[in-house]
Parts: structure tokens; sequence; C-alpha cells
């Protein structure tokens, strides 16, 4: 076709998108990320053309299906899987509850919508089994479960294998009894599985090696949906292990779909290391791999075996652009913009709006920024290496712990903050505070010799500036130009690497606003607006 599209550019989902799972429904293609501790739960993506996606819908958005209040960091929504079947589509998806020691406490539901913009239904429990589930639907109409088992008794391997269950949609509930179907490979911490029927032969494509640099997606088949499976000729799809100076590292976390003409499309979670540095602010990103069929019935790159490539060969469909996100938002709409989340909690009524002061964001007040539980922070994703990031905040506090700003956030370990505050002796006045992932002990510094003196009243423009890793911050109020605050910070303790380090964090840095009241009265802060803008 002629204005069909030649390249793709990878990732095609920038910024903290991780765990894709891919449906194609006529000429319409989805794909469904994770979330963890964000809210709404599960990001879904709409393409006609493989290149140019637009956010389209977070169908986890109501109490009775989410409430991740008191989930740990990096827990919460784990690897969705999201399929089109019987006129409808299903997700499924886990809520981890824990992430550390032996235990992991993951819960698997599944959801159904008439419609990608739903409405989508009221969870139905699956397991606790392990975390990343998947439905597959057999062409005999049969539907089956399957999970990775997590072994709490085994410190060293308690990835123990993928777990197969059939699923009865009537009663509601799995049924029949539970195999182990694969054990994965000597790479190890097989996870992530998706079942396929292909040429009489089912096939379990997995990811293993953890979500670090070791990262990668195993495939294997069986003739018995049950097994035995035996593995691919190579173990592995994608994997960046043995290309150390690839710009796209830890390729792992796999789901494959065909368009219309048959051509076969992989995507895959990857990160974009700092050279040198090995650090990932992004988080885990999506790119897309064209593959092939070889004669033997096994899947492999279209391109050099195992390595994730920047650019692929465009599918033969047409070319379908999307409006670009913008960069400003003005606060005018009765909804959030799509692009912005906030933290754990299904009632967002209590931690900001939009109509009380018209064509701004009000933030009220709650929880510290280190809060499981309740605190008024709304973000969105860091999608550029380089970025600035503006808004102005209106904040009256009367205690000091009362505070708001601007905030640039990977966790509660991890953050930079400028923020208005009240000091006993100056009265309203900026401060930073800073987090640079001091983990366990999460000890907050206080970068500035003295409190900057404000104005009494007024609001007070803040500017975040992220350019070559550092970090700064400027400010501005009366009409005043913007002024230099604070020392220059390293912007890539924002990431995965950081802190808890790769298989502790599994996000990705978000940049926003934020307002915290320690004394529990909810104390308003508003924010005019919010820009983001990417710099080369």
């Amino acid at each position: 076709m002629s204005n069909a599209p030649q390249t793709i550019q990878n990732p095609i989902l920038p910024g903290f998108n991780p765990d894709p799972s891919i449906c194609r429904v006529g000429d319409d293609y989805y794909i469904a990320t994770s979330t963890f501790e964000w809210y709404p739960g599960v990001q879904i993506h709409h393409s006609r053309d493989l290149q140019h996606w637009r956010l389209v819908a977070r169908p986890l958005s109501r109490e009775s299906q989410l409430d991740m209040r008191g989930n740990p960091d990096s827990c919460g929504i784990w690897a969705p899987c999201l399929t089109h079947a019987d006129g409808q589509f299903w997700l499924v998806y886990t809520d981890v509850k824990r992430n550390e020691g032996n235990f992991k406490d993951a819960h698997n539901y599944i959801v159904t919508a008439p419609d990608i913009a739903g409405p989508w239904s009221d969870p139905v429990y699956a397991n606790s089994s392990g975390f990343d589930p998947s439905l597959f639907h057999d062409d005999d109409g049969r539907k089956w479960f399957v999970n990775m088992i997590w072994d709490h008794r085994k410190d060293t391997t308690p990835f123990a294998g993928i777990l197969l269950q059939e699923f009865d949609p009537k009663a509601g509930k799995l049924v029949g009894p539970i195999k182990n179907i694969f054990k994965g490979t000597d790479r190890g911490l097989v996870e992530g599985p998706h079942l396929y029927k292909r040429d009489g032969w089912y096939y379990l494509l997995t990811a293993e090696g953890g979500t670090g640099y070791r990262h990668a997606v195993t495939l294997a088949r069986s003739k018995r949906l049950t097994g035995p499976y035996e593995l691919h000729p190579d173990k592995h799809v994608v994997s960046s292990l043995t290309f150390p100076d690839a710009p796209l590292q830890r390729a792992g976390h796999g789901d494959f779909v065909e368009t219309q003409d048959g051509e076969t499309y992989l995507v895959h979670l990857m990160g974009r290391p700092i050279p040198g540095l090995s650090r990932c602010p992004m988080g885990r990103e999506t790119s897309i791999q064209k593959c092939e069929w070889g004669e033997d019935g096994w899947l492999r790159l279209a391109s050099e075996p195992l390595l994730a490539q920047e650019t692929v060969k465009a599918p033969n469909l047409p070319a379908h652009p999307v409006e670009p996100e913008p960069d400003r938002y003005d606060f005018d709409e009765p909804d959030l913009p799509m692009a912005f989340q906030w933290l754990r909690s299904p009632r967002p009524e209590r931690l900001f709006s939009l109509s009380e002061q018209p064509g701004h964001l009000r933030l009220f007040g709650r929880e510290s920024i280190g809060s499981y539980f309740e605190q008024a922070l709304v973000a969105r994703r860091q999608t550029d290496f380089n970025y600035v990031a503006e808004t102005s905040v209106d904040l009256q506090p009367k205690t000091s712990q009362q505070s708001a700003g601007l905030i640039a956030y990977y966790g509660r370990y991890q953050f930079f903050q400028l923020a208005i505050c009240h000091d006993e002796t100056l009265g309203r006045c900026l401060t930073i505070m800073a987090c640079p992932g001091d983990y366990p002990s999460g000890n907050l510094s206080f970068p500035l010799d003295a409190p900057v003196l404000l104005e009494k009243d007024g609001p007070v423009s803040m500017k975040i500036e992220v350019k070559d890793l550092a970090l700064r911050f400027f400010y501005a109020e009366g009409g005043s130009g913007w002024r230099r605050i604070g020392p220059i910070f390293d912007a890539s303790l924002l990431s995965d690497e950081a802190g808890r380090g790769e298989h502790g964090n599994f996000t990705g840095a978000f940049v926003g606003m934020q307002a915290m009241d320690g004394g529990g009265t909810g104390h308003p802060a508003d924010f005019d607006f919010f820009t983001y803008k990417g710099m080369p």
C-alpha cells in the first residue's frame, strides 16, 4: 500500500509501559500494559498500523474492581492479558499485595466488556497461586487459565513453572485438575505465559531470566494442550543478554499477533539504559519486532536472531496517525486528562477536584509522599530522557505539615520535590525535599541551606528541567523571571536500577503535582496548569 509506513521506530509505547499483551479485533489492534500501583489500573492503547498508538482505556477504574490502598511500591497490577472472544473483550490481571521476602500474595481476576471503552464488569476471582495470568480460548470453545506458580518454600527458585486449569465462564470459576505444563529453561524465573494454537500445534510463549538484563522471551510447543512441551531450537525468540551494547536492553515478556495479511509481530518489554550507567529512567517500555515462521514451524525474528531492533519493517497496513499528546493541560474539562494517573486509591474525589476551583486541578493534601494508602499525587509518565515540566501552584499553608508543589517521582524512596511550605519563623516559603533511593531507610533530605521566603499570597510558578541526567528546579512569582533553586540532582536515581535495584523496582519515572497535609485536614492546593515538553 502506497501510504503504508515503511518502518516502525521503537519503543512504540515510550515511558513506563511494561508487560505488553496484544490483541487484534478486525482492523483494530490493542495493547494492554501493567500499571502497578498507579490508578486506574491497566493501560490499553489502540492502533491500526502497529506504528501509531493512542491511549484509549484504563478499565480498572472503580473500587469494586481494584483497591490498592496498602499495596507497597511496585506491587498492584502486574502483567495483564487482553483477548477477544465470544463477542467481548476479556482482561485477566493480578493484584499483587506483597513483593518482599518469600511471599507474594498475588490475586488473579477476570473482567469482561463488550467494547474496549467498557463498561467493564466487576471482577471474577480466579486464583492466587502465582502472577502473570492469561486466558486461552481454544477452538473447541473451552477456555484455559494459565499463570506462573510461586513456591514460597524455595529461596532461590520460587518460580516453579506454568500452571494450566480450565475456566468455566458460566460458573465463573476455575474447574478441573491443575497441571504444571512447563518448568522453563536453564535461564530460570519462568513467568508471563501466553498460549496460542497454530497448524495443529499449541505454542507456549513465556518470559524468563527476570525482568532485568537477563530477560528473554522463550517459546515451546506441543501437540497436546497439557504437554509435554518441546523447546524452541534456539530456546529464546528475543533477548538482549548477548548484546550488551545494543540500545534496547532487558528485552523479554512478549506476546505476538498476526495481521490481516498473515504477518506476525511480537511485542515485548525492554529498557533504554543510559550509556555506561545501566539505568533506565523510563523504566520498562514496549517495543515491537517483525517475526517469521520457519519451515520447521518455529517463530523467529525476521532480522538478526534474538536481537531487539530499534527500527523494524512496518506491516502492509495503511498509515493511521493519531493526534499527539498536548504539551499543556489547563484543567478546563470536567475529567482528569488521560495522560495523568494517581496512586492506589479508588476514591479520587478525596484526592483531587476539577470543579471546586474552576480552571484548576485542586489537590486535597493527604498523607505523606511515602504513604502506601492515600496520597494526593497526580502525575504523568516521563517519556523523554530530556524534558521540561512547568506548573503554577497556589497554597496557603497554615502549619509545617502542609505543602504542595512540583515533583519528579519514581517511588516512596525515589523522588525530588520543590514545594510551598510553612516555616514558623519565615511564614510561607519554598523548600526542596529529596529522597534519592536510600532503601530501606527512606531518609528524607532538605538540600536548601534554608527555606526561601515567598510573598504572603499568590501563585508560584515552578519548573523542572532534566537535561543530560541533570535535574534542576526553578521558580518564579509576581511576574518575575525564572530563578534557579537548589542543587543539581542526578535524574538517573529515578530509575528501576537505583534504589532497590532492577528486581525490586518495576515501574518508571513520573513528573507531576503533589500536596500533603500531615494534620489530616485535607488542606487544598490549586494548580492552574501543567506542561510537559520533551527536548532533544
